[in-house]
């Protein structure tokens, strides 16, 4: 059946037989798990304190970015903390957390440091609930921890102001629901053939399309692409982003995923941008990597200086890759202190070389760490 003859790829009729053609992606197959290597070889090299660090920082930007894309915005300290927490990581200062922050932790947390567990109905159920603790998203209520029901009509993703919706996707049924589920996870839980790094962007794609929930399946689906990828590297500690990577290119992928969702199931073509993601999000890595060993680094170097907890909680904020400038009304606000108090803080900073005005004039004065 071509493309011509159904709307959706999950009508084809010889649906969900994906193929792809391997030679066209053994090059980049290839690239990926270079930069697996070249990440995992240099992480071999530092000492579990590090390795614990960055993957903190990744887990954390992956919880963030993964909400982000679907327009949620979450509180990066609350998240830090909620990750630190779980992990034993001691970060000083914790930020307050809230139900809905620990709900996204606890799923990814679960599909990465429990990858080599099977995948059931019940655990992603449990998944869902936890992205929607209080039973709704927004003022819509759902059927929490269950498969949709299309009670109010098809599942479809749709973009517009109302009345002039365009609709991207329909999703199956929901009657096929059970069937589709069970088929898909019997694939997942299964020896299926694939390269695990193809399986992963199976896996993403696949759940995706089914779309079994009311709300919370690019969440899951991304969670699930984690789940495979976390198997291919033979390791539970995340040290790479891929939902950061997909965030920075949000638009192509909701262009591959339509794309793919109206074609054929030749999906060479998406597994081409999944890997081409996954690469791209490899390389970041490696600049969290510098971040955390600059990092450990600095604090080495001021180990044996006396610093207020003020200083050391914001000084943290600033090596974590602080936004806009920092001034002294900013630290203000960081540390929940006084202005005065602030640039009493600042001034002492200065004075033992930790800290250098910034170049460049305006209207307040901003300072940046002195790197060594």
């Amino acid at each position: 059946m071509n493309s011509g003859e159904h709307r959706y790829i999950w009508e084809a009729g010889d649906w969900p037989n994906w193929r792809y053609d391997l030679a066209t992606l053994a090059g980049q197959l290839a690239e990926a798990s270079r930069s697996q290597g070249l990440l995992l070889g240099r992480l071999a090299d530092v000492g579990v304190a590090l390795r614990d660090q960055a993957s903190l920082f990744a887990l954390t930007e992956d919880v963030v970015k993964t909400s982000e894309i679907e327009g949620e915005i979450l509180n990066v300290a609350s998240v830090r903390s909620s990750i630190a927490r779980r992990l034993g990581v001691d970060i000083g200062a914790v930020a307050p957390v809230d139900r809905h922050v620990e709900g996204v932790v606890d799923m990814v947390l679960d599909a990465t440091s429990r990858a080599a567990s099977p995948l059931s109905v019940e655990r992603l159920y449990g998944w869902h609930a936890a992205l929607f603790p209080t039973g709704f998203s927004g003022i819509s209520k759902l059927a929490v921890g269950q498969w949709r029901s299309d009670a109010d009509g098809p599942m479809q993703v749709v973009s517009g102001p109302v009345g002039r919706r365009k609709v991207h996707f329909e999703a199956p049924p929901a009657e096929t629901l059970p069937d589709q589920m069970h088929q898909f996870l019997a694939w997942a839980n299964g020896d299926s053939g694939e390269p695990a790094l193809i399986k992963a962007g199976l896996a993403h794609l696949w759940f995706v399309t089914v779309h079994p929930f009311d709300d919370g399946n690019g969440r899951i689906a991304r969670a699930i692409g984690d789940l495979f990828l976390a198997r291919a590297d033979g390791s539970a500690q995340r040290f790479y982003s891929l939902s950061a990577q997909i965030q920075r290119e949000r638009t192509d992928y909701y262009d591959a995923l339509e794309r793919t969702q109206k074609g054929t199931l030749d999906v060479t073509r998406w597994l081409a941008w999944f890997l081409g993601a996954l690469a791209r999000s490899l390389n970041s890595a490696h600049g969290i990597l510098d971040a955390v060993l600059n990092k450990a680094r600095f604090w080495q170097h001021w180990a044996g200086t006396p610093l207020n907890e003020r200083q050391v909680k914001v000084l943290n904020r600033a090596l974590d890759g602080l936004e806009g400038k920092l001034t002294s009304s900013k630290w203000a606000s960081l540390a929940k202190c006084s202005p005065d108090t602030a640039l009493r803080d600042i001034t002492q900073l200065l004075d033992l070389g930790v800290l250098n005005r910034a170049p460049g004039g305006g209207r307040s004065t901003a300072y940046e760490l002195v790197r060594r």
